[in-house]
């Protein structure tokens, strides 16, 4: 008994192996979602940095506010030590005189004995009575600024105090006094100290300082206003030698008996 033939099965090729798909979390960005990240950061950028540049600002305003009100103490500081220590003599009243003008070039000139702590007092050494000029002028930015120049008695203001001055105060937009009359009736404030006042001292002067935040700006951001006592007083001839000695001997002449 014959057995059946087995069919010859013809040997196939292998198939390629297909690639492994990538897993998901390992997939890459598109061009679109690049371009949206970017776009998203640019934002926060710019919100930082515009936070950023406006906290600058705030901060420069601020300093600048601080720095105009020290200034304005100062300022009124200075005023009060040299008014307080003002002093006048009629015997020498081309030295001592006390002038005074309001206006947008107002100026403030007199006699005082400043002490050890009054600014530059260390140029002047031991000259401690000195005439003190406070006067509003032009500043570099084109603004106004109150400046204050100092010079021994009997002596030129020099160059370097000329070209020089302490400057008190910036962005002045207006700087006035007032004087306490004693010669009406009844005493009040009067804006001009005429010059047949300039042989005495006011009783007391009211100072008024407006500044700016700025140099173009025209609104007022601080006032101070200050009344400041003058507790001295025009000495007279007769005060300042003793009696009997108004008409001095000449030099070398023998001294009188006072009795």
């Amino acid at each position: 008994m014959s057995r059946p033939a087995i069919p010859s099965r013809t040997p196939r090729h292998p198939r390629p192996a297909r690639p492994a798909a990538a897993p998901p979390g390992r997939r890459a960005f598109t061009l679109v979602e690049i371009m949206i990240a970017i776009g998203i950061f640019s934002f926060i950028l710019a919100g930082i940095y515009s936070s950023w540049t406006a906290i600058l600002r705030a901060s420069k305003t601020g300093l600048d506010a601080a720095a105009s009100a020290q200034r304005a103490r100062v300022t009124v500081r200075v005023l009060e030590d040299s008014l307080g220590s003002a002093q006048s003599f009629a015997a020498n009243l081309p030295l001592y005189y006390f002038a005074a003008e309001n206006g947008s070039d107002a100026y403030l000139s007199f006699v005082a004995r400043l002490s050890k702590s009054f600014p530059r007092s260390g140029k002047f050494g031991d000259l401690d009575v000195r005439r003190v000029t406070f006067s509003v002028e032009p500043a570099p930015d084109g603004g106004r600024q109150l400046v204050l120049r100092q010079n021994p008695l009997v002596m030129e203001v020099d160059r370097d105090e000329q070209e020089h001055p302490v400057v008190l105060a910036k962005n002045v937009k207006e700087f006035e006094m007032l004087f306490w009359a004693t010669d009406k009736n009844p005493p009040d404030w009067v804006d001009e100290w005429r010059e047949q006042k300039t042989n005495q001292l006011p009783a007391m002067v009211m100072i008024s300082l407006r500044l700016a935040d700025n140099p173009r700006s025209s609104r007022i951001t601080e006032e101070i206003t200050r009344i400041i006592s003058l507790p001295a007083v025009t000495v007279q001839p007769m005060w300042q030698m003793p009696q009997g000695l108004a008409n001095p001997p000449p030099p070398g002449a023998p001294a009188p008996n006072p009795n």
